[in-house]
This record gives C-alpha cells, structure tokens and sequence, in this order.
C-alpha cells in the first residue's frame, strides 16, 4: 500500500462524503436502540462486554471502527475488519431460557447488527437535512456491502438499496422483541452512570441526543419499547434543527476529535479529499 492509498471507499463514494456530517453520532445511537431490539444479538452484547461500565469506550471503538473503514487505507480496513472477526470468533452467548449456546458471530446476528447501523444512517442524515438523493441513498447502502465482508457476512447476502432493506426489516419484524437486555440499554442511554459534575451536562446535551435518537425510530421500535414518541414531523423538524445547528459548527474544529482519520486522510490524499455534501453530485 501506498501513502497515497484512497482505502476501501475513496473520496468519490458517497460513504466518503456522508460520514464527515456530525449527525453520524445521533444516527449512532439510533442504531444501537434498534440492533438491541433483537434478544439473541442484544445478549451478545450483554454477555460479552462491559457495556454498562464502558459505554463511551464501546461508542468510541465503533466510531473508530467507522472510521478506520472509511478514512483510513485498505491495509488498515482490513487489519481492522480483522481484528473484529477475530474477537468474535471467540465469543458465545447463553439463552438463560433455553440453555442454548451460539457464537455471536452467526450470520444472522451480524446481518441484523450491520442492516441497523446502515438504515440508521441513511435514515438521520436523510431526515436531518442531508442532501442524499435516492439514488445516492441505494449507492450507500450497496457501498456497505464492503464494511459488511469485513465482519465476516457473504457480501451477495447483504441488502444493497433500500428496497433490499426494507425487505429484511419485514423479513425480520416477528423476531424482535424488548427483553431484559433491550430494558437495560434503554435505561442506560437515557442515563448512562456519570461523574457528579457531569450530570448537569447529561440532563442537557446526552438527553437529548438520546432522545432524539430514539424518537427517529420507526412506529414498531417505539410499541416494541412502550414508549410513545413525538409526531413523526415534529421528530423530522427537531432532526433538521439539530443538523443545522451541528452543522455550524465549522469541519475542521468537529474532525480535531480524537482520532481524527478525516484529517489523516486530507494529509494522506490532499485537500481535495475533503469531504462535503456539495461532491455528492460529481
């Protein structure tokens, strides 16, 4: 590889221009209130990680894990994607109910992890005011099909548009449900443990965006949880107002946060690699 490796996507795909929005981190969270609707994908998480304790820390490895995939090379991507398999690879889960024991890594488990975190994503950038066409929107999730074979799913099992997409969340409706695990991610997102001094900060900007994550989620997620939320418009209308507000907030300062692989790209590729809504038609 190159230093001047575009990586798995390159500056021309949509995915390149798509993740540099700050309403990736809202989108984020909406993926984790709907993959936690799946009881035998959400107990993976709970048997297998510190979730509770380190919330932040798992938030943080994923972005860095979307990050790395879309920024940084393909040698990186795929080390990466390695590192991911490898880890679960090792892991299994236990059905308290059944006695059953499963590998997190089935495919169906990585199918419905990796179709949340995608719908979520097309959905808030979408509904936030991000100018993703329909057919941009197709051409996103078909690009996906590469982050997908880096956790171990067959590329050609992946849905690859929107149509595709809607199909398997129909598909697999019957089989979500809120149990225990769901309850405690829920419970956690709305009040993840914070130092005293930090509460007032919780109650102001972690509410909110918590809030306004699962309030974009579709009317099934909302029954499953028994939650009511807004009308979807004014759901659409405080989506746009965030997007606009987080969208002032100029590229250069958003991308300094740690561990900066917009940035690293720009110095790896040059200043024209920057990504912006305005290439999306190019």
């Amino acid at each position: 590889m190159t230093d001047a490796d575009p990586g798995l996507f390159g500056p021309a795909s949509v995915t390149w221009q798509a993740h540099g929005d700050p309403m990736m981190w809202v989108a984020g969270v909406r993926a984790l209130y709907l993959q936690a609707l799946h009881p035998r994908a959400v107990r993976g998480v709970m048997q297998n990680s510190d979730f509770r304790r380190d919330a932040w820390g798992r938030l943080m490895r994923t972005a860095n894990f979307v990050g790395t995939t879309t920024y940084g090379t393909g040698e990186a991507a795929e080390r990466a994607g390695a590192r991911v398999r490898k880890i679960h690879s090792m892991l299994q889960v236990s059905d308290p109910d059944t006695g059953e024991r499963y590998g997190v890594d089935e495919p169906e488990l990585l199918l419905w992890v990796h179709c949340a975190e995608i719908d979520s994503y097309v959905h808030v950038l979408r509904r936030s005011g991000y100018p993703l066409t329909d057919a941009q929107a197709d051409r996103y999730i078909a690009e996906h099909r590469v982050s997908a074979r880096l956790v171990g799913l067959d590329p050609d099992a992946v849905p690859a548009g929107r149509a595709e997409m809607a199909a398997y969340f129909e598909k697999v409706r019957p089989e979500l449900a809120v149990g225990p695990e769901a309850r405690a991610v829920d419970d956690f997102l709305l009040r993840p443990p914070t130092h005293p001094f930090l509460v007032p900060a919780r109650e102001v900007l972690w509410r909110r965006v918590a809030q306004l994550a699962y309030a974009s989620l579709p009317p099934y997620a909302h029954e499953l949880y028994g939650r009511p939320a807004p009308r979807p418009v004014v759901v659409t209308r405080r989506l746009r107002a965030t997007g606009a507000l987080l969208r002032c907030v100029p590229a250069r300062l958003r991308w300094q946060l740690p561990p900066k692989h917009i940035l690293r790209a720009m110095a790896r590729l040059g200043p024209d690699a920057r990504p912006a809504p305005y290439k999306l038609g190019r």
